[in-house]
């Protein structure tokens, strides 16, 4: 069975940011770096790949040299057990990025993420159409999920 891997384009911060992804997650490592040799088109010795894991999932950065600028049409889900989880990569991943809506960020190099928790499921398809409507209406409401806030919008009579 083949292994599908993300690959992310930098410019030129392809070990920079999988050094960060890889101080984020607790089961991480950077497995190898590949530099340029004399064929370029970057400078000789330059970084070219990062091979790194997080979390069993495998991942390639790649420098470019070429600025592109990433967007929300592709994001990594972080699925958290609980709000102290989703609270430590909320605030890891978002530090030197920017917050969005509903649990997705941009990370510091305009990677999107979202972080969200897996309770939140049960919430938003509660058995009692009010109750999901009533968490849902909270969670467009939040940028980071709070999971207290939702169960209070279920519970809300």
């Amino acid at each position: 069975m083949p292994t599908l891997t993300p690959n992310i384009l930098f410019n030129h911060e392809a070990l920079e940011a999988a050094e960060f992804y890889v101080s984020v997650f607790a089961d991480a490592e950077i497995r190898h770096v590949n530099r340029f040799g004399d064929a370029g088109p970057l400078e000789v010795g330059t970084v070219l790949t990062v091979d790194f894991v997080l979390d069993g999932q495998e991942f390639t950065a790649i420098n470019s040299g070429v600025t592109f600028v990433p967007n929300e049409s592709i994001s990594f889900r972080v699925s958290c057990h609980g709000q102290e989880e989703v609270d430590h990569y909320w605030y890891a991943l978002s530090e030197g990025g920017s917050e969005g809506q509903c649990g997705w960020l941009k990370d510091r190099f305009g990677v999107s993420w979202q972080v969200t928790p897996v309770e939140m499921g049960a919430y938003l398809g509660h058995a009692d159409p009010a109750a999901a409507s009533r968490a849902m209406t909270a969670m467009l409401q939040m940028s980071k999920i709070d999971l207290a806030a939702l169960q209070a919008a279920v519970n809300q009579n």
